[in-house]
């Protein structure tokens, strides 16, 4: 089993962690690998409340690995990135920063040291981005004659300007923490990213589980379609909550002032 990734549990929270911090977390095929196995792994867990993702050592990721560029350009690992799977909205290289989006808990992305290119990326796959103020960002595929290609399409557009998420496509600039929360990179920042973020988490994970997972469906569904659309799936989701055993527990908690006992969704 490959000890890219590691997965810890905590109370509900799953701590996600980008581990090759000699490479500065950088993405070879391995890398890809272990991210998407993590991710996947996480998805049937019923007592996950919260994932919180972030990279060992120095950096967040620096991005693609110079070996997996050399794996494209000579097409010994490039078909493994880029081919299209059953059961994944992307090929490999897209689904990696993109299932964050698909898992139906909420994801914050720890971000410290630099954030480049497909480490951006990933980041942005996350519902929440909480950043050190020195933190470095830049969507940099362009120093290599590339594009965005790890559903950065799709999360930028959601998250920022068009005009400015153009400039920084154009330019591979690279902006501070907080420039980016500015612009709509990130969330916030902390002096200490993945203590802000674990602190967010608990919080988070106090919650009823059922609504915080309609929520995130909600936010990322009802802009997709039309406006009744959106307002139809509001009535769905919140027809599902009302009367359920962790809504009448949420509602019995704060009459009584006490903590709330949720049961895990089925």
């Amino acid at each position: 089993m490959s000890t890219r990734v590691v997965t810890e549990f905590q109370d509900g929270i799953a701590v996600v962690t980008l581990n090759r911090p000699e490479k500065l977390n950088a993405l070879d095929l391995e890398m890809f690998g272990a991210i998407a196995h993590a991710a996947e792994a996480l998805h049937t867990n019923a007592a996950l409340r919260v994932i919180i993702l972030r990279g060992a050592g120095r950096a967040f990721c620096a991005g693609l690995d110079f070996g997996a560029f050399a794996a494209m350009a000579d097409s010994s690992g490039g078909s493994e990135l880029l081919t299209r799977r059953e059961g994944r909205a992307g090929n490999l290289a897209q689904h990696v920063a993109w299932v964050w989006q698909e898992l139906p808990v909420p994801v914050i992305a720890a971000v410290h040291g630099v954030a480049f290119g497909g480490g951006l990326q990933l980041a942005l796959g996350a519902d929440i981005r909480i950043v050190a103020p020195e933190a470095q960002l830049s969507i940099m595929e362009i120093k290599w004659g590339l594009i965005p290609d790890m559903s950065g399409t799709q999360t930028l557009r959601r998250l920022m300007r068009l005009d400015l998420a153009k400039e920084l496509t154009f330019t591979g600039r690279i902006v501070g923490g907080e420039e980016a929360v500015r612009i709509g990179l990130a969330t916030r920042c902390a002096p200490d990213p993945f203590s802000e973020a674990l602190t967010l988490a608990k919080e988070i994970a106090a919650r009823s589980p059922d609504a915080i997972r309609a929520a995130k469906r909600l936010w990322n569904e009802a802009t997709l379609g039309s406006i009744r659309d959106g307002l139809e799936l509001e009535q769905q989701l919140q027809l599902s909550l009302i009367g359920k055993p962790n809504q009448v527990e949420a509602v019995q908690a704060n009459f009584e002032k006490r903590s709330p006992r949720f049961v895990d969704p089925t």
